[in-house]
């Protein structure tokens, strides 16, 4: 499998996270296009279960089952991954933008002292390799990336491209592979969870997002009214979480989530360009603000101008008075 595509997944409850897809996806269409052998890589607990699941995707999947204990997740994964690494060298690895994602990138950088593209919002073939597609300088310009070397590390947006499901299921093998080097003892002592929506924000097929429009933590209500209505979810602005407004689980844009929803209802978002980035190839837009040349309005299907607190209940109100 020497010169392949590896895309690094990770396993939620069981099952392979909805950007584990994506990079599944994204392999073997790059693949495809560089004639290139691909294959996932899961580490943890039922990976070989969840790999039957990903490898509906069409890559082979790679299923190394451990269980991390006490140790941070992602460190189990990196050491393990390290090691089929120097063992069947393939040419690139693509890793999640997830918290746990971004910590295995890392540590794979230190361990093999590969280079780094960081927040691919799209990946192709070139002919110098993967070339990624990165937003810098807070999202106000976009770059074109290719590795100088003939390997390297790819860390992928939420979004970047969408899941599907391939003709013909790549196959699992299970595989044993001990860590070539051991990182430092770290041990899990605490973890605190937070209460969430049932549906996580970047898998959501309809989100309700406030801005600073909604005036503070209470404003918030009527955007959960509506969220609730649509069977959606709450998104949120860097500004309002930075405000303490809601938690950093809702947030959207360049330093939060990256969301691809059916349908993104942004209220009093003024629709700057941070927050585009996170939420831009959405199905459907609709804006509503007080101001008619918010720069949500250059890219909103529809813009609604008015106060959001006399909108909002109302199309609540019709939403439930619709569904019965």
């Amino acid at each position: 499998m020497a010169g392949a595509v590896w895309a690094i997944g990770e396993i939620v409850e069981g099952a392979p996270t909805r950007l584990t897809r994506e990079l599944a996806t994204l392999a073997r269409q790059l693949g495809e296009a560089a004639a290139l052998p691909v294959a996932a890589v899961l580490v943890g607990p039922d990976a070989a279960a969840a790999g039957a699941l990903l490898a509906e995707h069409g890559p082979d999947v790679l299923a190394v089952e451990v269980d991390p204990g006490g140790r941070p997740t992602a460190a189990v994964i990196a050491e393990r991954v390290a090691a089929l690494v120097r063992e069947r060298a393939p040419a690139f690895l693509l890793v999640g933008a997830s918290n746990d994602g971004k910590d295995v990138a890392g540590i794979l950088q230190g361990l093999l002292d590969w280079g780094v593209l960081v927040n691919g919002a799209g990946v192709r073939w070139s002919d110098r390799g993967p070339q990624v597609e990165m937003s810098v300088f807070g999202g106000r310009l976009v770059t074109q990336s290719t590795f100088a070397a003939d390997r390297g590390i790819v860390i992928v947006r939420p979004s970047a491209v969408t899941a599907e499901t391939a003709p013909a299921a790549g196959q699992v093998e299970r595989v044993v592979v001990d860590p070539a080097i051991e990182l430092a003892p770290v041990r899990v002592v605490d973890r605190v969870a937070e209460a969430s929506a049932a549906v996580p924000i970047e898998e959501a097929s309809v989100i309700v997002a406030g801005g600073r429009g909604v005036g503070g933590p209470e404003g918030f209500a009527v955007v959960r009214e509506l969220a609730d209505a649509l069977g959606g979810v709450v998104g949120a602005t860097r500004a309002v979480v930075d405000a303490g407004w809601i938690g950093y689980a809702h947030q959207i844009g360049q330093t939060g989530k990256s969301v691809k929803p059916q349908l993104y209802v942004a209220a009093g978002i003024s629709g700057a360009i941070q927050h585009k980035v996170g939420m831009q190839t959405s199905g459907t837009i609709v804006a509503i603000n007080r101001d008619p040349d918010a720069p949500i309005a250059e890219f909103a299907d529809m813009m609604v101008v008015g106060d959001l607190f006399e909108i909002l209940p109302r199309l609540t109100a019709a939403v439930r008075a619709r569904r019965g």
